[in-house]
């Protein structure tokens, strides 16, 4: 196959934990051809199809120079045989517009992976909202006087932005509620951005569990991403520890319900985060984990993941 990579740009991959850069060296290893771009790289002109300037990539086996590129060249979209859309979060308005384009190029007869539709249709924070059988106490809303009465509720609680990725703005208040008004105003800019709010779970002790759905079936380690020291994220980018772990009975049930619903709706990679017993993300732009599971288990989860695609092409 002839896949095109959207990415964040390749010089700053940390190519030892990189789940991109995995799938585009198991790619290579079945005979594929790899070519990479940025989301601003696409356009789309008027009567014309949707294309891209993309760079035609060799990797080197090198941990320094890890890519050679071939050549560079501008291509309709429809011209490759899959499009993987791996650009990090935030989902900002570029990203959503990114989708836009993406979706045209589906309509031009390009295959993307995960879905743009999809993309769209599943925020990472509120898609848990339709699980509520698997979730814990959460609360969506932009009132103060709401995230007040949720507090009084429960008394342990976290707050967190829509729009957060690696942890970033995520707030506990425990039963004396120190500072709950001020951390609601940061968040909620004054009533105007909604915000996330949910019972404080324990059990993150333990750690916040990446589990990956690939074709709509769990991989069989997850990640569990457990917090140091007095911090109360267990994300990677906040300092969290990895540990790679069997999937658990709970862990199963809640990635077998899933992962058909999310399959079939066109996200062929998706990472739920689960805390204890509890779905807490469900992540669809760019899941990660890879590389740390295989170092530590070695199962090899993008080998996986390109069977996968290949599959999915090939249907």
């Amino acid at each position: 196959m002839n896949l095109l990579f959207i990415t964040d740009p390749l010089e700053s991959f940390k190519i030892h934990k990189d789940s991109t850069f995995a799938m585009m060296r198991a790619a290579q290893q079945r005979g594929h051809r790899v070519a990479a771009c940025e989301p601003q790289d696409v356009m789309w002109q008027r009567g014309a199809l949707v294309s891209a300037h993309v760079r035609d990539i060799t990797l080197t086996g090198r941990s320094d120079a890890w890519f050679e590129v071939k050549q560079a060249r501008a291509v309709a979209l429809k011209d490759f045989d899959a499009i993987l859309m791996r650009k990090d979060p935030p989902f900002d308005s570029e990203y959503f517009y990114a989708t836009h384009l993406l979706a045209q190029a589906e309509r031009d007869g390009a295959r993307v992976f995960n879905k743009p539709g999809a993309l769209r249709d599943h925020p990472e924070k509120l898609a848990i909202m339709e699980f509520p059988q698997f979730i814990g106490p959460t609360l969506v809303t932009r009132d103060e006087a709401d995230i007040k009465r949720f507090h009084a509720e429960h008394g342990d609680i976290i707050l967190k932005p829509l729009d957060g990725m690696g942890g970033m703005g995520i707030f506990r208040v425990g039963p004396d509620g120190l500072n709950l008004g001020s951390i609601t105003e940061t968040l909620n800019r004054h009533g105007a951005q909604s915000l996330m709010v949910q019972k404080f779970l324990p059990e993150i002790v333990d750690g916040d569990k990446r589990i990956l759905l690939i074709g709509g079936q769990p991989v069989p380690y997850c990640l569990a991403r457990i917090p140091q020291g007095s911090e109360v994220r267990g994300n990677l980018a906040a300092g969290g520890k990895g540990v790679a772990r069997p999937l658990s009975v709970r862990d199963r049930e809640i990635a077998q319900a899933l992962g058909p619903v999310l399959s079939a709706r066109g996200l062929l990679l998706v990472g739920l985060d689960v805390i204890g017993d509890s779905l807490t993300e469900i992540n669809v732009t760019s899941p990660t984990c890879f590389q740390e599971i295989f170092d530590q288990t070695g199962f090899d989860v993008a080998a996986l993941f390109v069977a996968a695609l290949e599959q999915a092409v090939s249907a």
